[in-house]
């Protein structure tokens, strides 16, 4: 089910708050658990049976860490079983053909692929899971007892299919005490909103010119300038898509009374490459940071270490995105990138304001490069890699591909305007704007009734673009 859907909106949703806030506040947890059950199993409810036993095995996984919490090997031990079998159902649902076009590629065809389908969200709910049990046996937080509130945080439907990525300590207090407040749903609803007009009115319909371009067969027929505006749309596609259900994902959580991390902080105006990732997916960095990076020797260690520190995180982090070499070849880009700035660039010491000027010219032409590799899917074998790299080729013309083409205008005159109001909203302008408004009461009000309005306008444009059937997919539902 998605959040930009008609059902959702109109019927499950509705549902949903009526039914939790009638409820007794002992019974609220059992309501949204079932709740976001049926989330999770409306349309693929093959794929429940899965995060059921997840939750199963995770609950008693964590109950054992705690139990045998003198005897510190033993508890070791169970936790490197606990993560030995959630990395495997992981692997298996999505790593294992990939793994067997491998192992063909390198001794012959001695292996089918089989007919497996990934389940969705599946790598956002098993790091929530190892996260948890890494926590119970750092005694960050105490295991939980309540098998319900377990499966709550584990399958809590605003953020179970495509994140943010959330602790468990983020929500432990919550799922055994939260009060909510007025201020929380109306806080929630605009948030909601937000985040729906960024999914609809921007990222749909960045997503169409983003098509188009990519849809060439052959990109030595791909003019430059189409090129161009396709990787731009799909970089601002793929940031919209996101962080607008991260938006509705951090709405939702603050109606029911939970308070989610911020998931993005507009990446696009960032300085350099580090700082990009400081602003992009801020929960999937946060957790390879203190799961991975950390436990791995951080950057304590010697410049070969931390290297070598770097490269297994990299390394992870294209791999979990998905099941093929451009995932791999991306994120081993940002590896190198990341080297260069730390040990041979260093953008932090740059004092000329031209200077930096230049360098975040370059950090967004690295992203937008990056983000066609990122796109330039076509199964497991190498083939993605050559459409990426095909892609890149013509973006600077050594495709022998023409510079310009007319069928491109089309999509400029029906499109174009959100290409623009995409690269605004990029940017950090209505914050600021409302920071200054905010300091004057008459004007801070007038401000208040515009966003209000503008949310209902939002609101009303983005349900008929749903009714008329728009283009309306989620890139992240991927992953």
């Amino acid at each position: 089910m998605l959040f930009s859907s008609t059902i959702f909106l109109f019927l499950f949703l509705p549902i949903v708050i009526l039914l939790y806030f009638l409820a007794k506040e002992k019974y609220r947890n059992i309501i949204l658990l079932f709740a976001s059950l049926y989330f999770y199993a409306y349309g693929e409810p093959e794929f429940i049976y899965i995060l059921l036993i997840s939750i199963a095995l995770n609950y008693l996984f964590a109950l054992g860490i705690e139990k045998v919490e003198s005897r510190e090997k033993l508890r070791k031990a169970v936790l490197v079983v606990a993560i030995v079998v959630n990395v495997a159902v992981l692997f298996v649902c999505k790593y294992l053909n990939f793994t067997i076009t491998i192992i063909d590629a390198l001794f012959g065809d001695i292996l089918q692929v089989l007919p497996i389908r990934l389940p969705i969200g599946i790598s956002f709910y098993t790091f929530q899971a190892i996260s948890y049990l890494i926590d119970v046996y750092r005694k960050e937080v105490k295991a939980q007892k309540n098998p319900i509130n377990l499966a709550l945080y584990i399958s809590f439907f605003p953020q179970l299919i495509a994140g943010p990525i959330v602790r468990y300590k983020t929500m432990a207090e919550a799922l055994e005490n939260r009060k909510e407040s007025w201020n929380d749903i109306t806080y929630g609803v605009r948030r909601f909103l937000i985040g729906l007009g960024k999914k609809i009115i921007l990222a749909n319909n960045l997503s169409l010119i983003a098509e188009y371009a990519f849809g060439f067969d052959n990109y030595g027929n791909l003019p430059v300038v189409t090129a161009w505006l396709g990787a731009i749309s799909f970089s601002l596609q793929i940031y919209f898509d996101f962080s607008g259900y991260s938006d509705m994902a951090i709405g939702l959580g603050r109606i029911f009374g939970f308070h989610f991390e911020e998931n993005f902080h507009y990446p696009y105006a960032a300085k350099n490459i580090t700082d990009f990732w400081r602003r992009w997916h801020i929960s999937l960095s946060a957790w390879f940071r203190d799961y991975v990076y950390i436990p791995l020797g951080g950057s304590r260690v010697s410049k070969k270490r931390h290297i070598w520190n770097m490269f297994v995180v990299w390394c992870i982090t294209g791999i979990w995105h998905g099941a093929a070499w451009n995932f791999v070849a991306w994120g081993l880009c940002y590896f190198f990138l990341l080297v260069l700035e730390k040990y041979v660039f260093h953008p932090e010491k740059l004092k000329n304001v031209f200077g930096k000027l230049i360098y975040r010219i370059g950090t967004l032409l690295a992203v937008n490069f990056l983000w066609v590799f990122f796109n330039a899917t076509a199964g497991y074998g190498m083939s993605a890699l050559r459409r990426g790299a095909g892609y890149c080729l013509s973006m600077i013309g050594c495709n022998e591909n023409p510079f310009f083409s007319s069928e491109i205008l089309f999509y400029v005159q029906e499109y174009g305007w959100f290409l623009v109001a995409a690269v605004l909203a990029s940017a950090p302008i209505l914050p600021k704007l409302k920071e200054l408004c905010s300091k004057h009461k008459v004007i801070h009000g007038i401000w208040e009734v515009l966003a209000c309005a503008g949310l209902a306008v939002v609101f009303l444009y983005a349900v008929a673009n749903l009714v008329m059937g728009a283009h309306n997919p989620f890139i992240y539902f991927n992953f």
